[in-house]
């Protein structure tokens, strides 16, 4: 299974490498400089209102969907048709919940047709990744790791061609860049459901309301789980918006630096999506897999590390190259951003083997606590610090879950054991990579752009010392 795992890892990071960081830095970001921090921050902070409703959409199908296939491939046939008809009621739902709570929020009629489109996209999504769940679930993980990328591929032509060719780009509208995605997605949609026609007996919609009834209850735990972390990580950009009086631009500024963590989280996301169907295998089979948690770890937070202290350190440099309206503050931002995307790449492991295993209520209590938290942070903070004070939060919020996961996890599976080496080797790279780091930026011995790449090819090169990552071990089999 370690094998397994790291060809197909490998194989997803580097096809959306290949594609995601472009639409991310090629795309978002120039859309950002062309309509200017305020729009973009209106369309950022609605983006996110959408975000925590988009549990009524997917309600916890896709991981349940997931976990259910790996174990038993053949209730695919079962459950797809009934699943699509019930993802059909809830996507009606979705869109009045929408339009409700955006109307009691106090939004203006004149964000409603944005409103309206970006649900539209949350329902492209959420049908893209249950049809990703169910390929995934088949183990056909290169075919997920291709359909995984195929929207921001389809993006940057769309995009691409409004934002580059100048007759498009003197008179682009934040509408345009929303409009080119539900075409993107629709058409990923579409390419889906193409590639499991023939994997389906029963490739319709089927009302057999007993069995959605299960379905709704047996998803009901996955659905709080993702409810609770949709609200946590999603609420600071919709508070920033309504707390404060220019509440626009500094959401803008907010999404101006976790435009990076949502490319980092990209690679996390791609961790958790392969490991659930192995982790649920492995738990359902009794087999340990503690060198595949082992394993994963280190792999994700090498790369966490050596990114997040990379660019802490040349942060204001970074937002000035690709930010027209930069200052210090977008930087600062940035900073506090990009630390707490450690404590989430944790996360990613350990919230996953827990997904796998079913303890979900008892991840929802580590949920709902960091919701309190991260609220009262953010009401306490936006007001002196603005969007620094939601980084902040993020980082303090974002580093306590991981502490509860990792400790939820060592009481949950019974082959998972505390391991000081790893936790020692874990503590040794990160003061090395940002001792180094730190001596690099203040020696002034290169231009910003080479010391980025200095530091971050140190920490590489001492992930290998450490053993972090090993090309003898990255694909051998579990013993």
């Amino acid at each position: 299974m370690q094998r397994e795992f790291s060809i197909n890892i490998l194989f997803l990071i580097g096809i959306n490498l290949l594609i995601k960081p472009f639409f991310i830095f090629g795309i978002d970001r120039v859309v950002q400089n062309v309509v200017g921090t305020e729009t973009y921050g209106v369309y950022f902070a609605l983006l996110n209102f959408t975000y925590l409703l988009q549990i009524i959409n997917d309600f916890g199908i896709q991981n349940f969907n997931n976990r259910e296939i790996a174990r038993h491939n053949q209730l695919i046939h079962k459950y797809f048709p009934n699943i699509l008809a019930l993802k059909g009621l809830l996507s009606l739902v979705f869109l009045l919940a929408v339009f409700l709570t955006g109307w009691l929020a106090g939004y203006s009629a004149a964000y409603f047709h944005l409103l309206f489109f970006l649900a539209l996209n949350q329902i492209f999504i959420s049908l893209i990744f249950f049809v990703r769940s169910n390929i995934s679930g088949l183990g056909l993980y290169r075919v997920d790791s291709f359909l995984s990328a195929t929207d921001k591929f389809l993006m940057i032509i769309f995009c691409g061609a409004l934002i580059w060719t100048p007759v498009f780009r003197d008179n682009f509208q934040i509408e345009w860049f929303i409009y080119a995605q539900s075409a993107a997605l629709l058409i990923t949609v579409l390419i889906g459901f193409f590639i499991l026609k023939n994997r389906v007996r029963v490739f319709s919609f089927q009302f057999r309301l007993p069995l959605l009834w299960i379905i709704l209850k047996k998803s009901y735990p996955f659905a709080l789980v993702i409810l609770l972390m949709t609200i946590y990580t999603r609420i600071d950009a919709v508070m920033l918006e309504r707390l404060l009086p220019d509440g626009s631009y500094h959401a803008g500024v907010y999404g101006a630096a976790y435009r990076f963590l949502d490319a980092a989280n990209m690679i996390g996301f791609l961790f958790a999506s392969l490991l659930l169907p192995m982790f649920s295998k492995m738990l359902k089979e009794g087999k340990s897999g503690a060198s595949l948690v082992r394993h994963s770890f280190q792999m994700i937070w090498a790369g966490a590390i050596t990114l997040s202290v990379a660019v802490y350190f040349y942060k204001n440099e970074i937002m000035d190259l690709l930010y027209h309206e930069s200052n210090e503050y977008f930087g600062e931002v940035l900073g506090w951003l990009m630390f707490s995307f450690i404590a989430v790449a944790g996360s990613y492991i350990y919230g996953t083997l827990l997904t796998a295993n079913g303890s979900l209520m008892k991840m929802n209590r580590i949920f709902i606590g960091s919701i309190v938290l991260n609220i009262v942070l953010n009401l306490w903070w936006i007001p002196l610090y603005q969007a620094q004070g939601a980084a902040i939060a993020t980082l303090i919020t974002q580093s306590l879950v991981f502490l509860a996961e990792a400790g939820l996890s060592q009481k949950e599976i019974k082959w998972l054991r505390t391991d000081p080496v790893l936790i020692f080797k874990m503590t040794a790279f990160f003061s090395l990579c940002f001792g180094f780091s730190w001596w690099l930026k203040t020696g002034g011995m290169f231009e910003w752009q080479t010391g980025f790449f200095v530091s971050a090819g140190f920490c590489m090169i001492l992930a290998f010392l450490l053993k972090m990552l090993d090309f003898k071990s990255l694909f051998n089999e579990n013993k």
